[in-house]
């Protein structure tokens, strides 16, 4: 009874797996040519992929799930996927250089997708793009329910300016970033002060920064710079993204599974130098955690302790270790005003001499790797190349070897040849003497006695 009650529930479960596998690939259709021509009249979200590609085959799931929640959400957004490698130039046509790529196909328009592969930031990702580039924000109730729901977004101040035309130049490049909005003067809380109009700020970290042309330059790079929160939780993505800012980024590595002292107690001193000063480091720094330290040793090509602090400039690949144990926040300010006055030796960099260590470290990083996850496999890679390297030189050997033994034996042919006299005297010593036993003299060619007569 039971053995069948268990054989019950493991077909209903493979049941229900057929079924969702099958209802995930009516959701989400394999595109082709046709694509090219019938998209224009939709908004489109696709993910170009090829079979062989191990982060195209972890994302699957994920956007199975994303294409069902849009679905059942009634988001004009179609969710499609499409093979680049059997779909090459299609794939091309719309600036696909790698696997997996993501992009919002809207009219003659294709925006890519650089954030974290997770359902919700796709389907944010989603939202943000197939909507109005700059939103309207028509009272104030509308404005505090943007405020619960986005933890950055940028919001221009005032009617028609040169101003404007800047932020939504910005906004056409940056809405793959963050979302953008526009408002009345009396629509924006009274906690907000401007000094001018028209004016855009960012609302951030529970407060507001007015955008300030002649210290933060160019409107552009200042959404750039200003895009992300001011403490993060920090992964090799996230990093990257961070150096489009300009900024440096102070990083407590720590292990979050590690509930001691001295883990949580640096991770605080971050948070509150984040916190508490931010005014005066939100232009030059960013602020963040990171756990574990695989990514960072491969970055510094370092072995970093953990718990640690790192502050790393991304732009030049330059970064700063602590050189004292800091015992609290206005020890860790004092370390970093160091770093801006130019009193911390920076390590590391983009020179020659470092990009050259850089070749060496990924090709022993990878060696290492390889012959860790599939000691066979690494045999065969290198040892393969190796034995037809060993091949080609034996080969090589022995030709030579050969070649000389030929030679000899030619070089010795030639000396005989050459002495046909001493051959003709040998030959005579070795006649016997009795007559009986004398071969028959041989007859001369016809062509030699003509020569004679004549």
């Amino acid at each position: 009874m039971a053995a069948s009650s268990s054989a019950a529930a493991l077909g209903l479960c493979a049941t229900v797996m057929l079924l969702d596998t099958a209802f995930s690939k009516s959701v989400i259709p394999d595109l082709d040519d046709s694509f090219k021509e019938s998209r224009k009249d939709d908004i489109w979200l696709v993910d170009f992929y090829a079979p062989w590609c191990g982060h195209c085959k972890k994302l699957e799931p994920i956007w199975n799930e994303v294409g069902i929640e849009m679905k059942n959400m009634g988001s004009p957004v179609k969710v499609g996927k499409m093979d680049a490698t059997s779909y090459a130039s299609l794939a091309a046509e719309f600036g696909v250089r790698g696997y997996p790529t993501i992009k919002l196909l809207k009219g003659d328009l294709a925006y890519n997708y650089r954030g974290p592969r997770t359902k919700d930031d796709i389907i944010d990702f989603a939202h943000r793009v197939s909507g109005a580039l700059i939103r309207p924000l028509p009272s104030r109730q509308m404005f505090e329910h943007v405020q619960r729901r986005h933890r950055v977004f940028f919001v221009y101040v005032g009617g028609e300016s040169p101003l404007k035309e800047k932020y939504v130049d910005a906004a056409s490049e940056l809405i793959v970033y963050s979302y953008f909005f526009a408002a009345s003067e009396e629509v924006v809380p009274e906690s907000v002060v401007l000094r001018e109009m028209p004016a855009v700020l960012v609302f951030k970290d529970d407060t507001y920064f007015i955008y300030d042309e002649f210290e933060d330059g160019d409107l552009e790079s200042w959404i750039t710079r200003e895009r992300f929160q001011n403490y993060l939780t920090i992964d090799g993505f996230l990093l990257y993204e961070l150096g489009d800012t300009g900024k440096l980024v102070v990083i407590a590595v720590i292990d979050e599974k590690n509930t001691s002292i001295e883990h949580t107690r640096l991770k605080s001193i971050i948070q509150e130098v984040a916190q508490d000063y931010r005014t005066h480091f939100r232009r030059d720094f960013h602020f963040g955690h990171m756990d574990g330290n695989e990514y960072i040793n491969s970055l510094l090509m370092d072995e970093l302790t953990v718990p640690t602090v790192v502050v790393l400039n991304t732009s030049n690949q330059q970064y700063f270790l602590l050189d004292r144990q800091v015992t609290d926040a206005k020890d860790m300010v004092q370390f970093i005003d160091a770093i801006l006055n130019g009193t911390v030796e920076a390590q590391g960099g983009d020179s020659i001499l470092q990009r050259l260590k850089r070749i060496m470290f990924d090709a022993k990083t990878t060696v290492v790797s390889i012959f860790k996850s599939s000691p066979l496999m690494g045999c065969f890679l290198f040892g393969l190349p190796l034995g037809v390297i060993s091949v080609m030189c034996y080969g090589i050997y022995s030709a030579d070897t050969d070649g000389g033994y030929i030679e000899e034996q030619y070089e010795l042919s030639k000396s005989e040849m050459e002495s046909p006299d001493q051959m003709e005297e040998n030959r005579d010593q070795q006649e016997p003497s009795d007559g009986d036993s004398a071969e028959p003299p041989m007859h001369e060619p016809k062509d030699a006695l003509e020569k004679k007569k004549d």
